[in-house]
């Protein structure tokens, strides 16, 4: 049974969820097993790292228990810029960095896939002139930044709308991808364009397509169906054990409304650009004392 303390009113439809602002929370939870030395040497060399590339994990976090899957809502740019007297552009370009010092911890810390929701399909309404920005810093990351992510071994897969984006982003989304293809310590899936509805909607077309040419019954569709039309196929774990969302905003906004059924939810009050190795590490050991049940009941 959970204890909690709270701080200031929560809705009461929230899920269970740890807040480093919001929310105490105090639990009687089982640690899973340590894993042995030989386990940890098994972890590392599927991860693809040599002792020495490995960094000290913070206090408190066991490589073993990490999450696969990582998700996260990156919420509070032009917030962080306002506050500073700054043009909401600046802001963008800082939660940039935040995300280039995630990458490096996640890869370098064991998660094997990061997704992280970069432009919503409901974005397209924000003025024009930060649209363009948008677009023009995309372009700009992915060249600067492709050259150390092929060498250090990331794949890159990118899902969402890619119709909407312009020629010279989507020419520089395929062939990052198609060069990174075959990288396998850390998948970074980037959302563009996208929102948790209209993969769905998506995933229905395509079934529909399938049962109107015969290919399948529709008597035949079930959740796996689904899942396999869905975008996040790009990725061995499509579903995240964990969603991050910074900025203190306690929803998920419309993102992989069918992939977060079962997922740990993390909300931290820190915008994006100075979410940093301790939130990280926050989460992480949240994650990592939570007893996961999919519906079961211990006896």
């Amino acid at each position: 049974m959970l204890s909690l303390r709270l701080r200031f009113p929560i809705p009461t439809q929230l899920p269970l969820l740890h807040s480093k602002a919001q929310l105490s929370v105090s639990t009687s939870f089982r640690n899973p097993p340590r894993a042995t030395a030989t386990d940890s040497a098994a972890l590392n060399k599927v991860n693809g790292f040599s002792n020495d590339e490995q960094e000290p994990l913070p206090a408190g976090l066991r490589r073993e228990s990490m999450p696969r899957h990582v998700a996260v809502i990156m919420d509070g740019n032009v917030r962080w810029a306002r506050r500073r007297g700054l043009p909401s552009g600046s802001g963008h370009e800082a939660g940039a960095r935040a995300l280039r010092e995630l990458v490096h911890l996640s890869l370098k810390w064991g998660i094997r896939v990061l997704t992280v929701f970069a432009f919503s399909c409901d974005n397209w309404v924000r003025p024009k002139m930060e649209v363009e920005f948008l677009m023009n810093l995309f372009e700009g990351v992915i060249k600067s930044e492709i050259d150390n992510l092929s060498r250090e071994g990331i794949q890159i897969s990118v899902i969402g709308d890619s119709s909407m984006l312009p020629e010279s982003l989507q020419k520089l989304i395929t062939d990052a991808q198609e060069r990174t293809k075959d990288n396998y310590r850390l998948q970074l899936i980037v959302a563009v364009s996208y929102s948790g509805k209209y993969d769905v909607v998506q995933a229905c077309k395509s079934i529909s397509r399938k049962v109107k040419d015969g290919l399948i019954q529709a008597e035949d569709i079930n959740e796996s169906v689904i899942e396999k039309e869905l975008q996040t196929n790009c990725t061995e774990f499509p579903c995240p054990d964990l969603l991050i969302r910074t900025s203190g905003e306690l929803r998920i906004s419309n993102f992989l409304l069918w992939q977060l059924a079962y997922t740990e939810l993390f909300f931290v009050p820190a915008l994006w650009p100075d979410f940093g190795k301790a939130e990280f590490a926050e989460a992480l050991i949240s994650f990592q004392q939570r007893q996961r049940h999919y519906g079961r009941r211990d006896l």
